[in-house]
């Protein structure tokens, strides 16, 4: 029988398969956004994103978390996937027609240009949440189940067809349209709805991933175990506050900047600036969320096991080192990378290794929070994300009309390191781990050093010495690693074989 770390990084691999492809498409849309549209547009764009992941969070209410703690501990697993996906039919349908009605009420309170298009843009975006929780539980099962090549290809075909699909409408229809063109594709671009093409491709794309889980859905009868369900929110309750403060920490800074700064007229530039330079840190987020699909039913699986709490003080050294390669193969190259997104742009580049760390500080977090997933103290976890989103909103609101979107890059670097501190210490109180501190802060320590290093000749060299030097230092820092890891990963490898 194989290591179940080995497995874990087996599955985190397909998953990622699942993820990378994706994110990366999706980065690939980021300059051709960027450089095809105003820093203002992209900004629209990005804002009504944000609200898309609060409201992803309130339609969804903690369900998938919920089925995989109470799939794990019944029996009957076929009546828990019922009772959660029958739950998530019907509110979805309660929450989805409730927004659709008052979408022109929803526009116009947003202070948002495109104001003739935006109730159009409200109905899209509604049925893209809509659709998102409809899949969430079979995609749940899907991962329950070990199923991870199956998600992944379902992943990857829904953002494949969304990458298309915008591909063709914002390039192909658009240049039709510019050039005089009378033809069918010229006829589907309207100026006026610009970048709102963006949000159609994917509620399209959403639409034709549905029919192909459409076998997950069979055999589904329409009757609730009260009982079950009763208790199933009785767990889930806290996961949603937590849901929603931690959209707070990851979404809020690109809803509420525009509201914040002083000068109007550059308010939406700055939501549009700060958001393009977020997805730099792509890389950092697409592992913490292939680490997460793999990790979460890893985890309940292994809870039983004797030997569960010393494999998990394992997994986050290495996920942490993992983190730490990533920090430095983009800090260290962004003197390249900052191509990515259009001239306009790049004047926020400085908040990238910021927002680095603070997607490290979010990854522990994820790490440290199995402790009251599995103690069932998910209260704790809902006040640990409380904290985070106190700290962002007071931060945002204090510093922002000051020193705008960099205030919210440090605003939520000091959430997810509040976090970190405050899960660690309330799980060494309630389910304690003994995690390998001394190596983490010494790796941690080495990466900022070599990070800080870099500075010593930035801008003062040729841009390919830059380059050379740099990944020089990375270099170094994967030599240390081998040097200090080896004999610990010759022991896993021997252990799993």
């Amino acid at each position: 029988m194989s290591h179940p770390l080995k497995k874990l990084a087996g599955q985190t691999v397909v998953y990622g398969l699942g993820t990378i492809v994706p994110r990366l498409l999706n980065y690939l849309l980021t300059p051709f956004l960027t450089y095809g549209f105003t820093a203002a547009e992209f900004g629209i764009n990005s804002e009504l994103y944000g609200y898309i992941a609060f409201l992803n969070v309130i339609f969804t209410y903690g369900m998938e978390t919920t089925f995989f703690n109470f799939s794990a501990k019944t029996e009957n697993k076929n009546e828990v996937y019922n009772t959660a996906l029958v739950a998530l039919l019907m509110s979805t349908a309660v929450f989805t027609g409730l927004l659709l009605l008052f979408s022109n009420a929803i526009a116009g309170s947003l202070s948002t240009p495109n104001a003739t298009y935006l109730p159009k843009f409200i109905v899209w975006c509604t049925l893209i949440i809509g659709t998102d929780a409809l899949m969430a539980i079979p995609f749940a099962r899907l991962r329950a189940n070990q199923q991870a090549l199956k998600f992944s290809l379902l992943k990857l075909f829904n953002v494949v067809v969304t990458f298309g699909l915008t591909i063709f409408l914002l390039q192909y229809c658009k240049k039709a349209y510019e050039a005089g063109d009378t033809g069918f594709a010229a006829s589907l671009y309207n100026p006026e709805i610009g970048i709102g093409y963006a949000f159609l491709a994917a509620l399209l794309s959403n639409f034709a991933t549905l029919l192909l889980l459409g076998p997950e859905f069979a055999g589904i009868q329409f009757k609730i175990n009260t009982d079950l369900l009763k208790a199933m929110l009785l767990y889930a309750w806290p996961l949603v506050i937590l849901g929603l403060a931690g959209m707070v920490n990851e979404t809020l800074d690109r809803i509420i900047i525009k509201e914040l700064m002083p000068d109007k007229s550059l308010a939406q530039d700055a939501v549009g600036i700060y958001s393009a330079c977020y997805k730099i840190a792509i890389l950092m987020s697409i592992f913490r969320q292939a680490f997460q699909f793999a990790a979460e039913p890893f985890f309940f699986g292994k809870a039983r096991d004797k030997d569960a709490t010393h494999t998990y003080a394992v997994v986050m050294k290495y996920f942490v080192i993992f983190c730490l390669f990533i920090f430095l193969g983009t800090t260290l190259n962004l003197n390249w990378i900052q191509y990515f997104v259009g001239e306009n742009f790049r004047t926020g580049m400085a908040v990238v290794p910021i927002l680095l760390i603070a997607n490290i500080c979010l990854g522990v977090v994820y790490n440290l929070s199995i402790w009251f997933k599995l103690s069932g103290k998910t209260r704790y976890g809902a006040i640990i994300a409380i904290a985070g989103a106190i700290v962002t909103i007071a931060l945002n609101v204090a510093f922002v009309p000051t020193y705008g979107y960099m205030a919210s890059a440090w605003a939520t670097l000091a959430a997810y390191f509040t976090m970190m501190v405050l899960s660690y210490f309330f799980g060494q109180k309630y389910y304690p781990i003994k995690y390998n501190l001394r190596a983490i802060f010494t790796y941690s320590a080495l990466t900022l050093g070599l990070y800080l290093l870099s500075h010593l000749w930035h801008n003062t060299i040729g841009f390919g010495s830059e380059i050379i030097i740099n990944n020089l230092l990375i270099l170094v820092f994967a030599a240390l690693v081998y040097k200090l890891e080896i004999n610990n990963l010759k022991r896993i490898r021997n252990h799993a074989s």
